[in-house]
């Protein structure tokens, strides 16, 4: 089955690089597909780690990854933590040094040396890795933006919250650490609080894979309601995250056998806002 929610990552120009690495450190990975320009360059591909589908992109040098969105890394053992630290510290800035904390007998917080973070913990989790959602500001948004992703996909719920208490650091009652489900998919999210000189931004975006106009509607609808319109299918959400609302269809016609046809779709697709498969499907269809 076809992951519903794709994390997607813009690199500047180094996103094969990066593939090869992370796929060279986690276990049951691999390249998936790759689309290349004329001259060979990478130009987007999916890759697995574990047991999360991560798509890439060279986008060029507009927008750079931050601690807003990481990835949390469930270890099985302290050698597990300890060998993936070690490899992924190549290059990389430490945001919370690997030791023993409260919440944890084992944790680290890093940035890559291609800027992305993770989250590296000791413990237990039905889901390996998982998407982390840190939000920044005054007052806590955690609560709330995962009400709001709850309630627009399928098999999805809140599974557990924890809060911060008197004297723990952070704004009493926000969220101190909680883990909700979107289409089956686990994620995580924390209020950061404020004082943090970055938030979220478009180097890290979630691709919705839609099987109709009317869920790409719907989600466009609810999403931007507060949000905000890009190009191309891509949307802010009313606390800063983007995502891409893709009918499924587009991706069928920008592989259609007839390079004309592709060329056609592409040129339609680059003109809208929110996708329309009957427009593109106008384009793809007007010379024959």
């Amino acid at each position: 089955m076809m992951q519903k929610i794709t994390p997607f990552l813009w690199f500047d120009d180094q996103a094969e690089e990066a593939i090869n690495f992370y796929v060279s450190i986690f276990k049951h990975s691999k390249m998936v597909n790759a689309n290349r320009d004329p001259d060979g360059k990478l130009f987007t591909a999916t890759f697995q780690l574990e047991d999360l589908e991560i798509s890439a992109l060279n986008g060029g040098p507009e927008f750079s990854f931050t601690p807003a969105v990481s990835f949390f890394v469930t270890c099985n053992t302290e050698a597990e933590v300890d060998e993936l630290w070690q490899k992924l510290s190549e290059g990389s800035r430490v945001l919370m040094p690997l030791d023993i904390y409260s919440f944890s007998e084992k944790f680290g917080w890093l940035e890559d040396k291609y800027g992305l973070s993770w989250q590296l913990n000791r413990g237990s989790s039905s889901q390996k890795i998982m998407p982390f959602f840190m939000y920044v500001g005054d007052h806590g948004q955690a609560e709330e933006a995962m009400k709001l992703y709850t309630s627009l996909f399928a098999d999805s719920r809140i599974l557990n919250i924890e809060r911060f208490g008197e004297g723990e650091g952070g704004v009493v009652g926000a969220v101190k650490q909680a883990t909700f489900v979107l289409n089956s998919q686990q994620f995580m999210a924390i209020d950061g609080g404020a004082g943090h000189a970055f938030t979220f931004t478009e180097a890290n975006s979630f691709f919705v894979n839609c099987e109709s106009q009317a869920e790409v509607d719907e989600l466009w609808q609810k999403f931007t309601a507060e949000g905000e319109e890009s190009m191309c299918g891509w949307l802010k959400d009313k606390f800063g995250v983007s995502w891409q609302i893709v009918p499924s269809a587009l991706m069928e016609m920008l592989g259609d056998e007839d390079p004309e046809k592709a060329k056609r779709v592409m040129d339609a697709m680059l003109q809208m806002h929110k996708i329309d498969i009957q427009k593109l499907e106008e384009a793809r269809d007007q010379n024959n």
